[in-house]
This record gives structure tokens, C-alpha cells and sequence, in this order.
């Protein structure tokens, strides 16, 4: 027990002696970290301070999440992530690990980050005399003739030890004796013990010896085993086989096809009959891949391939190959065949992905590194050399590492995720083999939003037009924007600008849903008091910082015929629509009684007048002119007509739903003289009266003539600032000749009058002498193409209160 803490104390201190050298002079040896520790240490034993050790503060340790990323092979080690120390976690067995007696290194790959960093620590695996020597089997016999010649050489078995360079097997010891002794020869990576005659055997005297073999190691402390050796003396058979060579050398190439001569050893026996018959066998202590890998041919002594032949499994073959002739007792040689298996590029690149984030921000700058790639090839020399490369196509590029076959995914240009919103990065890796083979790793890479767009309307300005009279509360209209980001960023919230202070600022009486825009209106309009007024919506989206566009709305009242005709003469002292004409009876047929006045606030189709007669006591003596209002006579007084006739006049626009007005006109025919006595009374009370209409209709005109002039300068501004597709747009119902509105030419007596309204066909026709005198319009207008005509209705307004 006492040994043991002392052997574990001389490694302990030797590993302190390997590290601190490995301090003081690893920075001018290598840029990598290595440490070296024995095996079979206990778990948890510390390797070293990694953080330390890179220089690194450990106060950002936990911050910045230093760990293992790969090489750990099973997790052998682990990182305390309080003090950055690399501990044991598993049991370690160098023989495990790693195979033969070269150097047992652990190369571990570890990452820090905010900002990351790449370090690469080596642990080298030193070996500890924790295995026996053994040999294949616990006794051997071996069958000497009498006529052995003394110096003669016998090969015994090799025991085999499991740990490497001193812990290894060191010597053979041969039991005491007087005919035997032992001699080791060295063939490179193992001694071979050979029982050596020193003296001519006797079987009368003695046909049989034990002796013991032990095989010692170099450890401390040694470890041995034992094979316990029969010689039995057997009659004479003095010539054995010879191999023309000891050892021989082939170099093979992986993958041959099975069957394959790999070579062909000879052995020479120089006695005759079944005493020189050689037989060849393999040794029965050899490993098992040789068996299943190799076939020797018993006569021949041709080796051929048997199975699969793999560099990347095993690079040298060692086989042992026994000759033995027919004699009895027969005899027996051994040789030693190596065959070198040649590396072939079968093995295709293997990529291994070690994503940070499959999620990458569109503001992400150039040089943002996204994934860590390591590249290994199994096939060696100019086989395991790899290219790694990326598809042309993607804003992404592989920066190498200073170690080969590592490199760092990292973006080469701005992201815009409204563009693309997510990359499949093909990586290729190609080795420099021939013919080369490739393999291809696909990496899905999503772009996260940004709040990089604001809201944007399909169209700006909007225009509305909204019909006079229209319910308070009601919605008017919708605005929509749309915002290319995702999420919060596209959510959009609606608000109007207040407060401007305008005039004509009409934001107070609207509401807007803040969520889906719906705009809706608080007051009723009166197209007669406001035609038109404009206000500013705002949509901003969620996003952090937000942001917002804002679209004019220029809103348009359209009238409706919502105002009744107003008699403007006849009117009586009680002003009501009522009036008294006198004539002479002597005059002819088309002689002007009266004209009817009146005048519609509405425009338009609404303010369009006609007249009617809806009661005459004489119809052959009257006629009503439809669009003027003229009373005229249609023929000359009898002495059997009446001397008083009454006409009630209707006056109605032409809305929809027509509003109408009626007036009363009472005719009185007199004798010529009476006439004129009594156009001499009433001359005086005429002119009062013509006076006060004269001023009524200037008012009236110069209103009329007014709203008229604003249309037109309006309708001016806006045909200058419309787009050039306006006129497609909004003036669908234009003639072939290019015109808007028709205009009609007719005679009432000897006055010729010129009627001015919205479209009318071919077809529309005025029928005089009729009582109607109707005239026939297609009702075919569209709200949007009639409005430019309500302007030039009024002139058909101002034509009515000139006549």
C-alpha cells in the first residue's frame, strides 16, 4: 500500500514537473494549450486552469459561457463553470483510447463568447503499468529430436502487454537448467524469446524437461507472467525447413477484391520424402483481424485476400507463418510477413455543424458569425486534405481557422428579411483525393425581423366622396395601410390629426377605430355650406422605435336634392305664390302673359326646373313653355270665352325623388281701353314689385355666378394636380366628340333659348305643343363622372333667372 501512494505521488509530481514546463514554454512551442496526465486518475481530478491558463478574466466566466464543443470523446472531461477548471469526469483508459505505443493526445475544441472565441487545449494521456503481461496460452510444448544440433534455436510464444513504451515488456527469464537457454531478439515493435539448445539432448537419458518462461515489464513496480514449457525429446529427424527470408515486407492497397496474392513465402526443407514435405500455418496467437482478413495456402504458401482490407481500420498487418515438414518428429521454422496497407481515397468528408443560432437578425452586421464548421476526412496524406465551400447564392461566406479544416460561418452582407426570409447554405467539403469525393451539408438559417419599413397606403392622397345629409355616427370610409415587417412591427394603430386650427378643419367631427381604420363622422354635411374639406390620418406600427406614415384624405360633399323650388314670382303681399295678369282681349295667338320665376339651391340634375300646368279652364287658349315658364297665348280671344282663367302652375327639379312647387296665376282679359287705363294704375305697383324681384335676382346671381366661378377655379386645381390617369379614372362617360354635356336649342315665340345639362342621347327628343313638353333623358350617370357637369348645370341655373 505504502508503494502505491508513493507511485502515485513520483506522478502526480512528474505531471506538476510536465505542466509546468509546458507553461513556461508553451507559447514558443505551439499557440495550443496542452496538459498532460496519467491515467486511471481519479474522477475529478484537475487537468488545469483553462481560463487562467488563456489569459481570460474569470470574472466574466459564467457571463461568457466558456464550454467544451467537441473532442471530449464521451465527455472524458468537463469544465467547472465557477473557476474555469478542466477536471476529470470519466475513468480514463489510455489502452482504450488509443492504440500502440505513440503519443495519446485529447484534442479539445472550446468556445467562449460575447465576443466568441475559439481555443484549442491538447491533453496528452500518459501511460501507467496498470496491465500484466500474458501470454496467449498458459503451456506450451515443444517436440526436440536427439539429433538436435546444440545452438540450435526454438521461437516461443511472445507474451503481449497491454500498456506502452516503458510499462511495456522489457525481458524474458528461463527457468535453470543445463541443456536450454534463452535468447530475445528485438523485431522492431515487440521482443521475441527463442529457446536456444546448448547441448545435444539424450532421450535415453531423459525425454522430457519443464522449464518455466517469465515475461517481465519495465513498471514500477514490474509486473510478470508465467508459461510453463515442455520440451519433449522425440527420435531423430535432423533437417528443418528454411524461409529464403526472416521477415518479409508487401505494401497492399486498401480495397483490393477478395482473392488477391498478396504474397508468397518459401520455405526449403533439405531431407528427402515426407521429412522435406514443408506445410505452412499461421500462428495461433495472432490478432483476430488477420485471420479474417488473410488466408495462407497450406501447400503453396501463397498469402491471399480473404475480407475487407481498411487503412482507416488497420494500417500494418503482422503475421506470423509457420513451416513444418512431414518427418518425424517434424520440424519446424517461423517467419514474420508485414503487410502495409496503402491508403485509397474511399472515404468521402464528414462536416460537422456547431450552430450558435439558427436565428439571425436582418441588422446583423457583415462578419456576424452564425455557425462553427468542422471538416474531417478518415483517408490520410493528400486523401484527408478538404476544400470547404458555399453556394454562390447566399449573402454568407466560411472564414478559415488556423487549425485545418475548421472555419466560421459568417454573414458577408447586409440581410433584408422582407426580401428573403430564410437560407438553406449548401457547405461542401471536397477532398484532394482521385478522383476527389464531396460531401454536401444543408444549414437552414432564419432571418429575424427588424422594424426597418413603415406603414405604407396603396394610394395617397385618398380620395372620398361622401353624399350631403349623410346619419351622424355612421362610418364614411376605411383606410388601410400595410407594413412589410412581421408581427409588432406590422401592427398598425390609425389615428387623425387634430388641431390645426383651420378653417375648414373638419378632424374634430371624425372618429377613427384605431385598429382596423374605419373613419366615422359626427355631424350630418350640408353640401350647400361646405363642398369639400381634407384631413390627415396617421398609421404607425408596433415596433421599437415605431414608425409612421400619414396620407391626406381630400373628402368631397355630393349634393342631394334635398331643397324644394322656390316661386320667385308670381308672389302676392302675403308671399304666396299667387298673382294677377290682365290683357287685352284683342291680342294675337303667341302673346307673352306672364313668365313664371323660380330658382332650386340644389345643382345639377336636383336643381334642374321644369314647368307644368296642372289646372287651365281653357287648354286651346294657354300654353306653359316647360323650360322657361313663359305663359303665352295659343290663339286669339272669342267673344264666348271666359274673361277670367285661372292656371295653376307646377315647378319641380329633376332629383331622384323631384321636390315641387306649385303657383297660381289668375288671367283676366279686358277690353283694349281698360287695359290700358289699368296698365297705367298698375305701372306704378309694378315696378315696386319688379324692383324688389330685380334685387332678388341680382343677389341670386351674383351667388349663383360666385359658386360658379369657385367650381370652375376648383375643378382648374384639381385637373392640374391629378396624376395623368385622372381623366381614365373619373371621367368615364365622355362622348365620342370628347364633351361632357349636351346642349339643346329650341324657339318659344320669337325668343330662342339654349338649354345646358348633364349627357343626353341621340334619342332625347322635345315634344312641343304637348302639355308636358317632356324631355326624354337616359337615366345612366355615375356619381363620379357627373359631378364635373353639376358646374355647368348652373349655368342652366343662371340661364332661368336671366330669362
Amino acid at each position: 500500500m505504502g508503494d502505491g501512494r508513493q507511485r502515485r505521488r513520483w506522478e502526480y509530481g512528474w505531471v506538476a514537473v510536465r505542466f509546468s514546463l509546458l507553461l513556461c514554454f508553451g507559447e514558443q512551442v505551439s499557440a495550443q494549450i496542452r496538459y498532460s496526465i496519467p491515467e486511471e486518475v481519479k474522477e475529478g481530478s484537475i487537468v488545469g486552469n483553462v481560463f487562467k491558463d488563456l489569459g481570460l478574466d474569470v470574472s466574466t466566466l459564467v457571463e461568457r459561457r466558456f464550454r467544451i464543443v467537441s473532442g471530449s470523446k464521451d465527455a472524458l472531461f468537463q469544465v467547472n463553470q465557477n473557476n474555469g477548471v478542466l477536471y476529470v469526469h470519466k475513468n480514463i483508459d489510455r489502452e482504450e483510447l488509443c492504440d500502440g505505443n505513440s503519443a495519446c493526445l485529447i484534442d479539445l475544441k472550446m468556445v467562449v463568447e460575447n465576443p466568441l472565441e475559439i481555443h484549442y487545449v491538447g491533453v496528452e494521456i500518459t501511460d501507467v503499468n496498470d496491465n500484466s503481461p500474458s501470454f496467449p496460452e498458459i503451456a506450451k510444448g515443444l517436440d526436440i529430436s536427439e539429433s538436435t544440433h546444440a545452438g540450435s534455436h526454438f521461437q516461443l510464444p511472445a507474451a503481449r502487454d497491454l500498456d506502452s513504451g516503458i510499462n511495456s515488456i522489457r525481458l524474458y527469464k528461463l527457468s535453470q537448467n543445463a541443456n536450454f537457454e534463452l535468447e530475445v531478439r528485438d523485431r522492431g515493435d515487440e521482443k521475441v524469446p527463442f529457446l536456444v539448445l546448448q547441448k545435444t539432448l539424450d532421450r535415453e537419458q531423459k525425454c522430457e524437461h519443464r522449464l518455466l518462461l517469465t515475461a517481465i515489464d519495465g513498471g514500477t513496480p514490474p509486473r510478470s507472467a508465467n508459461l510453463n514449457l515442455t520440451v519433449t525429446v522425440l527420435d531423430i529427424n535432423d533437417n528443418r525447413p528454411v524461409f529464403s527470408q526472416e521477415v518479409y515486407t508487401v505494401t497492399l492497397e486498401e480495397n483490393v477484391s477478395v482473392n488477391t496474392v498478396v504474397i508468397q513465402v518459401k520455405a526449403v526443407d533439405l531431407d528427402e520424402g515426407v521429412n522435406g514435405d514443408v506445410e505452412y500455418t499461421l500462428g495461433r496467437d495472432l490478432n483476430r483481424n488477420v485471420y479474417e482478413a488473410f488466408h495462407l495456402d497450406a501447400v503453396t504458401g501463397e498469402i491471399r485476400v480473404k475480407g475487407e482490407v481498411d487503412f482507416e481500420s488497420t494500417e500494418v498487418y503482422r503475421l506470423d507463418v509457420q513451416a513444418s515438414d512431414k518427418g518425424q518428429p517434424p520440424m519446424t521454422v517461423s517467419c514474420r510477413v508485414i503487410i502495409k496497407i496503402t491508403d485509397v481515397n474511399d472515404n468521402k468528408p464528414d462536416i460537422e455543424v456547431t450552430s450558435l443560432s439558427n436565428l439571425v437578425p436582418e441588422d446583423a452586421k457583415p462578419g456576424t458569425v452564425v455557425s462553427l464548421i468542422s471538416v474531417t476526412d478518415k483517408d490520410s496524406g493528400i486523401n484527408g486534405k478538404v476544400l470547404c465551400g458555399l453556394s454562390d447564392t447566399v449573402p454568407f461566406e466560411l472564414k478559415p481557422s488556423y487549425q485545418d479544416n475548421m472555419y466560421s460561418l459568417v454573414t458577408k452582407q447586409r440581410l433584408d428579411r422582407e426580401l428573403v426570409s430564410g437560407y438553406d447554405i449548401t457547405i461542401t467539403a471536397t477532398d484532394c483525393g482521385q478522383p476527389p469525393l464531396s460531401t454536401f451539408e444543408t444549414l437552414s438559417v432564419q432571418i429575424s425581423d427588424v422594424n426597418d419599413n413603415s406603414p405604407e397606403f396603396s394610394q395617397t392622397p385618398l380620395q372620398l366622396y361622401l353624399a350631403e345629409n349623410n346619419a351622424p355616427g355612421a362610418s364614411i370610409f376605411s383606410v388601410s395601410a400595410t407594413d412589410k415587417d412581421l408581427n409588432e412591427n406590422a401592427a398598425i394603430s390609425y389615428h387623425i390629426v387634430r388641431g390645426e386650427g383651420t378653417q375648414n378643419d373638419m378632424a374634430s367631427f371624425l372618429n377613427i377605430n384605431s385598429d382596423n381604420g374605419h373613419i366615422s363622422v359626427l355631424k350630418s354635411f350640408d353640401f350647400e355650406s361646405l363642398k369639400k374639406f381634407q384631413f390627415q390620418v396617421v398609421a404607425t406600427d408596433s415596433g421599437t422605435p415605431s414608425q409612421s406614415t400619414n396620407v391626406t384624405v381630400n373628402v368631397f360633399i355630393l349634393d342631394q336634392n334635398d331643397n324644394a323650388p322656390v316661386i320667385l314670382y308670381p308672389v302676392s303681399a302675403n308671399s304666396s305664390a299667387e298673382g294677377v295678369e290682365e290683357i287685352p282681349r284683342n291680342v294675337n295667338a303667341g302673346h307673352l302673359v306672364t313668365k313664371v320665376r323660380a330658382y332650386d339651391a340644389d345643382i345639377g340634375y336636383n336643381g334642374w326646373l321644369l314647368f307644368s300646368l296642372q289646372e287651365v279652364t281653357d287648354h286651346s287658349l294657354f300654353a306653359l313653355d316647360r323650360y322657361t315658364g313663359q305663359i303665352r297665348t295659343l290663339r286669339s280671344f272669342t267673344e264666348t270665352d271666359e274673361a277670367e282663367h285661372k292656371l295653376v302652375l307646377l315647378v319641380k327639379d329633376n332629383g331622384n325623388v323631384s321636390l315641387s312647387a306649385t303657383a297660381t296665376v289668375i288671367i283676366k282679359v279686358v277690353e283694349p281701353k281698360e287695359a290700358f287705363a289699368a296698365s297705367d294704375v298698375k305701372s306704378s305697383v309694378k315696378d315696386e314689385e319688379e324692383n324688389s324681384v330685380t334685387f332678388y335676382l341680382i343677389i341670386t346671381l351674383g351667388s349663383v355666378s360666385t359658386l360658379f366661378l369657385i367650381s370652375i377655379i376648383v375643378l382648374i386645381v384639381m385637373q392640374c394636380s391629378k396624376p395623368t390617369d385622372y381623366s381614365s379614372k373619373y371621367l368615364q362617360d365622355v362622348n365620342n366628340d370628347g364633351t361632357l354635356c349636351h346642349s339643346i336649342q329650341y324657339r318659344s315665340g320669337d325668343n330662342r333659348y339654349m338649354l345646358v345639362g348633364p349627357r343626353m342621347s341621340i334619342g332625347s327628343t322635345i315634344v312641343p305643343g304637348s302639355n308636358g313638353n317632356t324631355l326624354v333623358i337616359p337615366e345612366h350617370r355615375r356619381i363620379a363622372s357627373g359631378e364635373p357637369c353639376q358646374s355647368l348645370s348652373m349655368v342652366l341655373n343662371y340661364h332661368k333667372l336671366a330669362a
